[in-house]
């Protein structure tokens, strides 16, 4: 490190700080700081410190060029500012070195403890009574009995006082003090506190258990403690438990893998793990709640709605060609349904009202957060019906809908927890049309995409209708769009044939959740809506047959789950609300 002379040499131009250099007059360092730590001041016989800098003079030519000065030790301040931040480094250094040695110290400890652990071996005890294998939400009384109050010892079966059960989960939450250790075992049917105590906390899996670990537990049901909280105020005293799977610790933990503050593609990357959050995993439960509570009302109005299943691979468009994702089709052009809509008008005559719950799929490069490439969409259709039919039974359906799932007390938890400004909507919701939210809009100064007030035939923007809806702040029915920004299957107004009897509903906080329409039932005037738009009616044979055999007054709708899921449960985007979320650039996991 050090030269044999005692002049130490840097220079602030030519010099580097690092350990090739040795401080000569071929090797300076840069800085007197790092010169004073590679050959430290020693009185009275120190090193010199020497430095030079370069300055501007005259070449022999004509120019100026860049000439060095002569060495020169370093001036009194420069060495004064030097010594100060040498003797800081000094105390950081052997603070550094403090820490390192009781790091070592402990972690060698730590080792000795652990080798010391595995010679600590537990078995269940016989005599104690056969454990009733439960899940994490069983509450009956019949057959769980918690134990209350206090007793010298931490398991005690006497006098029947707890219940010995057998549960199976993995580590949601660990927390270990001095001779105890507590963790909440979630199995995804609900949460139990356990608590292990005296040789069980000595064991090597013990002192080794990290989250998401499986485990079997055996142990006394016990009411929590007054002023301690646990899920449900119960806790499982264990008495006996098994490591069934080992999740990985340290760099590889689950909370290093999906971290809160990790950026939302490295959390679509380990989807997987999210999932195991409290949060992830209430929002997929009360979707599935929101699903059968669907499924249940279709059924319990009147008239009812049969549930059907539309193919996934067609011929034909509904949305527009531009969102289509297309596939070779055993050497035919197919695509991914944009939706089933026409398909449910044709079993109109034989089935009655119907209903799906499909995928549906938009090729649209978008990145806002309502969208998704890949949906869960639940269409309906209503036959012999008049436009205000459609309107009444949108609002029927969606109340119902809320009031089924919420009806379950652990939903309506979910829910409040997810999002605590809930309200469940009234009815009637507000009508509006089109026309009437341009004006609106304007009033309101919002503009359009182009910066320019809004006019009619405008296609109102995500942003500029959701501002609206915020403020409104209640459900909107926004009706009578512009025929030329609808789809061409939409009935016209017959009292204004410039828009259509069609319908989107507005929900604060997240925008369109449902659009709707009347269908168009005469033929001519659907084989000319088939010419204005460009589309060869030759592959909607089957489609344009239903004008021919018997027609009716007819509509329907279709509605996102992923929309609705997110303005009942207050979640930014929809892609919270997908079980894997596919979007541009978005296909995995």
């Amino acid at each position: 490190m050090a030269t044999p002379s005692k002049d130490v040499y840097f220079d602030e131009e030519l010099g580097k700080d690092d350990t090739s250099r040795d401080g000569s007059q071929q090797k300076p360092y840069k800085t007197l700081l790092f010169a004073h730590i590679q050959h430290p001041p020693v009185l009275p016989d120190g090193p010199q410190y020497l430095t030079r800098k370069k300055e501007a003079g005259a070449d022999q030519g004509s120019g100026v060029s860049e000439i060095h000065q002569e060495w020169a030790p370093a001036t009194k301040s420069a060495l004064k500012k030097a010594g100060n931040l040498y003797e800081q480094h000094k105390k950081k250094q052997a603070k550094g070195d403090e820490l390192a040695i009781r790091e070592k110290q402990e972690s060698e400890k730590r080792q000795h403890a652990l080798e010391e652990a595995k010679k600590v071996q537990i078995q269940q005890d016989p005599q104690l009574p056969k454990a009733i294998k439960i899940r994490l939400n069983e509450e009956d009384p019949k057959l769980i009995q918690l134990r209350s109050g206090k007793s010298d010892k931490d398991v005690d079966y006497s006098e029947g006082r707890g219940t010995r059960v057998r549960v199976t989960g993995r580590v949601h939450r660990l927390r270990t003090q001095k001779d105890v250790i507590f963790f909440t075992l979630q199995d995804g049917y609900g949460l139990l506190q356990c608590v292990l105590t005296g040789d069980l906390t000595k064991t090597y899996d013990a002192m080794t258990m990290t989250l998401e670990t499986s485990l079997e537990v055996y142990g006394e049901m016990w009411e929590v403690p007054p002023k301690q909280h646990a899920p449900n105020d119960r806790e499982l005293h264990a008495d006996y438990f098994i490591v069934i799977g080992k999740a990985a610790g340290d760099k590889e933990a689950i909370t290093t893998r999906v971290s809160p503050d990790a950026d939302p593609q490295t959390l679509y990357d380990n989807r997987h793990l999210v999932l195991r959050g409290e949060n992830a995993s209430s929002v997929m439960k009360v979707r599935a709640a929101l699903l059968r509570a669907f499924r249940q009302t279709y059924e319990e109005i009147t008239p009812s709605c049969l549930e059907v299943t539309p193919p996934c691979m067609v011929q034909t468009q509904v949305e527009g060609g531009a969102t289509l994702f297309a596939f070779d089709y055993y050497g035919q052009k197919a695509y991914l349904t944009q939706s089933s809509q026409l398909y449910l008008e044709t079993c109109l005559p034989s089935l009655g009202n119907v209903f799906c719950v499909a995928p549906s799929f938009r090729a649209e490069k978008s990145q806002t957060r309502r969208h998704l490439s890949e949906y869960t969409h639940i269409e309906a259709e209503l036959d012999f019906i008049a436009f205000d039919d459609l309107l009444v039974h949108l609002e029927l359906v969606m109340c119902r809908v809320i009031e089924i799932a919420l009806a379950n007390p652990q939903i309506a938890q979910q829910v409040r927890d997810l999002n605590p400004k809930f309200k469940v909507p009234e009815r009637p919701f507000m009508r509006m049309k089109y026309a009437d939210a341009i004006v609106w809009l304007i009033e309101h100064d919002i503009m359009n995409t182009e910066g320019e007030p809004h006019k009619f035939g405008d296609d109102i923007a995500e942003a500029a209708e959701r501002k609206m809806t915020d403020i409104i702040d209640r459900p909107i029915f926004l009706t009578h769009f512009p025929t030329e920004i609808k789809a061409f299957y939409m009935k016209k107004d017959p009292q204004d044939p410039r828009v259509t009897e069609s319908v989107d509903c507005l929900m604060p906080g997240v925008g369109e959740i449902v659009g709707g329409s009347m269908r168009m039932d005469d033929y001519d005037e659907l084989m000319e809506a088939y010419k204005r738009v460009e589309i060869d009616p030759t592959p909607y044979y089957w489609y344009t047959d239903q004008r021919k055999y018997g027609t009716s007054p007819h509509g329907g709708y279709g509605l996102g789950l992923e929309r609705f899921l997110a303005w009942m449960c207050g979640r930014f985007t929809v892609k919270d609300c997908s079980l894997y979320p596919r979007f541009t650039d978005r296909c995995t996991p």
